[in-house]
């Protein structure tokens, strides 16, 4: 019998399935004998590997013991026995106490005269073993092994060297100039033979003295990676390095007399480059023409990689994507399905931004449909689906449903998610794909494949009106048979949401009041509010009669969820007033930030005696409440195993897709307001202010980022205070700075700001941001001052060593340094709130504290532009969708807002747009003190 296989009768999974840790630490005494035998060793290590790979728990008493048993195996000069002793000590080396005592036999097999094949596997299991304390004594080793002829000693010392670099970057910065040698060396000549190399595994014994050398120059790559890290933080000189190693072989494409020999080496590179190129606006177009020469390279990894690199690039042009397309469309006929794998991911993904630019591939990608390998055919179609037209739809969902049963859940995730966006693409083509989506919600699946279906089906709702009802009765069909509790709420909330606004709400009552009498008690619950929003949104007397006789059959429940929901609506059905602040009201509280007045209010002894603001908290809409609990759009492809990638673009298009049903800024996944509290609260001097009012959504930037102090600043409003933040960084590897301050000085000097304090930095080292704190007080609070402030950094200058950052002796000298000015704005003195039901607030407000202005935006290009710049001016936040317009000509954008001190600020724009005379608008702005009116249209003044 094979043991080597798994029979299936008998369930046995090979020589070590019955492997058990006691027996195995009884059987190590054999490591004791003497003589040594090599082959029963190697074997009772191979167990010993093996069940710690299955994570097999051992005491550290356990693994000590252990430890110091494998070391004796020292003393055989058994090549394989020996490689076997290094692989068990790196795995112990976490769990033993006291193996540092191993170090001087790994240091011995270190020598430059002990047998080649030692020396790289030494070097990777002592750099498992040693800290970051002990790294300067083997820092000679190193230093050699890294610049050794050998490639598999360079590499050993180079990834160990990587390893390390965290615990020790001041020593390994110092050996940069021998990871350039090693990019530099010339290939090594190849010695011995295969057969010699295997030999050495024989139980001979015999010496070794000889490696056959790689021809593959993987350790150009490793070298790459670790004087990456090290220069990691100079832009300069990462631009420099790239510059050197793509000079030398344009033109040559990776031949033998270019730098870089090695593949892998070249799409490090280009990965730098595509860095660079998306962080430094003026390099960008010296990468590029450096990505377009890889294009060329004779290596097909090289050119995917910069044909990716390429696609990945920020606000890319049509011009730019051609020659990468062209590539990529090279690739989609190749014979190796790893390619055509990895060119059609990437073209859907550039689909999704660029839809046009990968039409010209439409032919090749229809070639692929039939593809033997399904990942590769699930991409075609739905790449096709991105970039085809109207008259296309129908052909390629026959094809679609022809595979659906064929693929795993992670690509009909994919399928579904492409359909989708193809609906919102053509309207007119809602039945056919309304009709594939409810066939495959009837198919066998998965949570995931499911959630995606009725994720489509309700965008379908939301933005299609057309397909609502035959939307709709899909989901109540999908509900009679559902198995999925989350989905059956979700789909029970959308029929209460959109139901009563149907032609006949009644037909889905029915399926409804079942999902009471035959389901869980959570989808009881969700039925009953279901129930509730049919009674208070629907006129007809008749459903709201029949809707109370439901819900009164749900008082017997044995649920007391589900009765108290019952008790509250039918009290909510006869009170219109309390129905609609309950039931019909789209808004909620921001919680984050209700959390953190909540801790100011108890943790300050003042505040008791009067009673919470509950109307400072900012309301937001339910839809961005919910926001980071729901699973993103499927358009990021990362969820799914089989395509490890993630890319900036998948979420633009997402949000583009998206936002037409949603404000304009959506809810940040961290409320940065409330970490900048939480900062705030932790300085004393600040804290006093009292609750933080408002902070600024982004820093403003100061300087450059290349220049050699990059200064951002935050403006914090409290009701009498603002506080500035400047957050500096010093880039200056050779400086460290102390006592930094900030002098301001504002360009008025009618005197209502008056300057507190000033908090310093104490200390700036190297790429270490510091924050530095401006306080001034209003001094008279029924003024809110607009201006700019002219600003100066000052602060003490000592040169310091570099490499470990200590200051060099000497009290240094003072230095300053100008930086751009900031501004304190209208929109600084107001926060964006979220209001439900805009012209109902409109109205109670009254037109007492209205001020009407016209404006003529002549610059402006479109709609979009000017709403876009009109939210940022005023600071407020766009309300029932209208921070996106639906139409090129005429669009009215309606904005919520408090103003400092709690003062509630409304403002509607009516605009129109003509391409000879720009954007025309009529701004009207509400509020309860015509005077706050006036300063906020005074924004756009």
């Amino acid at each position: 019998m094979n043991l080597s296989k798994k029979d299936e009768d008998s369930g046995d999974l090979g020589v070590f399935y019955h492997l058990d840790k006691s027996t195995v630490l009884q059987e190590a005494r054999v490591f004791n004998e003497t003589p040594i035998v090599p082959r029963k060793c190697r074997l009772l290590l191979t167990k010993i590997i093996y069940l710690l790979y299955l994570g097999e728990p051992m005491a550290t008493t356990e693994a000590t013991e252990l430890f110091f048993s494998v070391t004796k195996l020292f003393q055989s000069k058994d090549t394989a026995l020996r490689q076997m002793v290094y692989l068990v000590i790196k795995e112990l080396s976490t769990i033993a106490e006291d193996v540092i005592m191993v170090t001087s036999s790994l240091m011995k097999d270190m020598q430059p005269k002990s047998e080649v094949i030692y020396r790289a596997n030494a070097i990777r299991a002592l750099c498992k073993i040693i800290d970051a304390s002990m790294l300067p004594s083997v820092e000679r080793f190193l230093k050699a092994a890294i610049v050794d002829k050998t490639p598999s000693i360079s590499s050993a010392a180079m990834v160990s060297s990587y390893h390390l670099f965290p615990a020790g970057k001041d020593v390994i910065k110092r050996w940069a100039n021998e990871v350039n040698e090693a990019i530099n060396s010339k290939p090594s000549s190849i010695v011995g033979t295969a057969s010699s190399y295997l030999t050495s595994f024989s139980s001979s014994g015999s010496s070794y003295n000889s490696q056959p050398s790689s021809t593959s120059n993987i350790n150009q790559y490793h070298a790459l990676g670790l004087i990456y890290m090290i220069r990691q933080h100079d832009r300069m000189a990462v631009t420099k390095l790239i510059q050197q190693l793509a000079g030398s072989s344009r033109g040559t494409f990776g031949s033998s007399s270019g730098i870089l020999r090695n593949s892998f080496a070249y799409c490090l590179l280009i990965r730098y480059a595509a860095k660079i190129l998306d962080e430094d606006p003026n390099s960008r177009q010296q990468m590029y023409d450096l990505l377009e020469v890889w294009l060329r390279h004779k290596s097909d990894i090289v050119n995917f990689e910069a044909a990716k690199a390429i696609c990945n690039i920020k606000d890319v042009t049509s011009k730019e994507l051609y020659p990468a397309v062209n590539v990529l469309q090279l690739f989609l006929s190749s014979p190796k399905s790893t390619l055509r794998f990895a060119a059609i991911r990437t073209l859907n993904k550039l689909a999704m931004t660029h839809p046009t630019a990968v039409q010209t591939c439409n032919l090749d990608m229809e070639n692929l449909i039939t593809d033997q390998n399904r990942s590769v055919a699930t991409f075609a179609i739905t790449t096709l689906l991105k970039t085809g037209n109207e008259a296309s739809v129908d052909r390629l969902m026959k094809q679609i449903t022809g595979f659906m049963s064929e693929i795993s859940d992670e690509f009909k995730v994919i399928v579904v998610d492409a359909i989708r966006s193809l609906c919102l693409k053509f309207p007119s083509k809602q039945v056919v794909m309304l009709s594939f989506l409810s066939g495959v919600l009837r198919d066998e699946g998965g949570y995931e494949f499911k959630r995606a279906v009725v994720e489509a089906i309700f965008d379908l709702v939301k933005f299609i009106p057309e397909s609502k009802e035959a939307a709709l009765a899909h989901l109540c069909e999908f509900i009679e048979d559902c198995e999925f509790t989350k989905l059956s709420v979700r789909v029970l909330h959308l029929l209460g949401v959109e139901g009563p606004k149907t032609a006949t709400p009644t037909k889905y009552i029915r399926y409804i009041y079942n999902r009471v009498i035959l389901e869980n008690s959570i989808v009881r619950a969700a039925a009953v509010s279901a129930l509730a929003k049919f009674g208070v949104s629907v006129d007809d007397p008749e459903v709201k009669k029949s809707i109370k006789v439901l819900l009164t059959r749900c008082l017997d429940d044995n649920d007391d969820e589900v009765r108290d929901r019952a008790i509250l609506y039918l009290k909510l059905i006869d009170d219109k007033e309390s129905a609609e602040k309950y039931v019909n009201d789209d808004s909620t509280y921001s919680l984050a930030a209700l959390e953190r007045q909540l801790v100011q209010y108890v943790s300050n002894p003042e505040s008791s005696e009067k009673p919470f603001d509950l109307s400072a908290v900012p309301k937001i809409t339910k839809a961005q409440a919910e926001a980071e609990n729901l699973r993103p759009r499927s358009f990021d492809l990362a969820s799914t195993q089989t395509i490890g990638t993630s890319s900036s673009a998948v979420s633009s298009i997402s949000s583009n897709v998206v936002s037409t049903s949603r404000d304009a800024t959506p809810t940040p996944g961290v409320d940065q307001q409330q970490v900048y509290s939480q900062q705030l609260e932790q300085i004393s001097e600040i804290a006093a202010f009292g609750p933080l009012f408002k902070s600024s959504t982004k820093p403003t930037e100061l300087t450059e980022s290349e220049t050699e102090y990059v200064v951002s600043c935050v403006k914090h409003m409290f009701k009498e205070n603002i506080v500035f933040q400047f957050i500096v960084t010093n880039t200056l590897n050779d400086q460290l700075l102390e006592n930094v301050t900030v002098v301001m000085q504002p360009e008025s000097d009618e005197g209502t700001l008056v300057e507190e304090f000033v908090i310093p930095a104490q200390k700036l080292a190297f790429d270490q941001p510091g924050s530095i704190y401006v306080a001034f007080k209003r001094t008279n609070l029924e003024e809110y001052t607009l201006g700019s402030f002219s600003n100066t950094l000052k602060f003490i200058v000592k040169d310091c060593d570099p490499a470990t950052g200590e200051a060099d002796e000497g009290e240094g000298y003072d230095d300053e340094y100008l930086v751009e000015d900031i501004e304190i704005l209208t929109g600084d003195y107001v926060l964006p709130t979220y209001i439900s039901d805009f012209s109902s607030a409109w109205d109670s407000m009254g037109e007492e504290g209205q001020v009407v202005e016209t404006f003529a935006l002549t610059a402006s290009k479109s709609l979009k532009d000017s709403c876009t710049t009109l939210i940022e001016l005023l600071g407020m936040s766009p309300v029932e969708n209208s921070g996106t317009p639906t139409s090129s000509s005429v669009h009215t954008l309606m904005l919520s807002g408090t103003f400092l001190g709690g003062i509630k600020v409304l403002a509607r724009n009516r605009m129109t747009y003509a391409p000879s005379t720009g954007v025309t608008m009529e701004l009207s702005v509400r509020s309860s003190s015509e005077e706050i009116s006036r300063i906020v249209i005074g924004a756009v003044v």
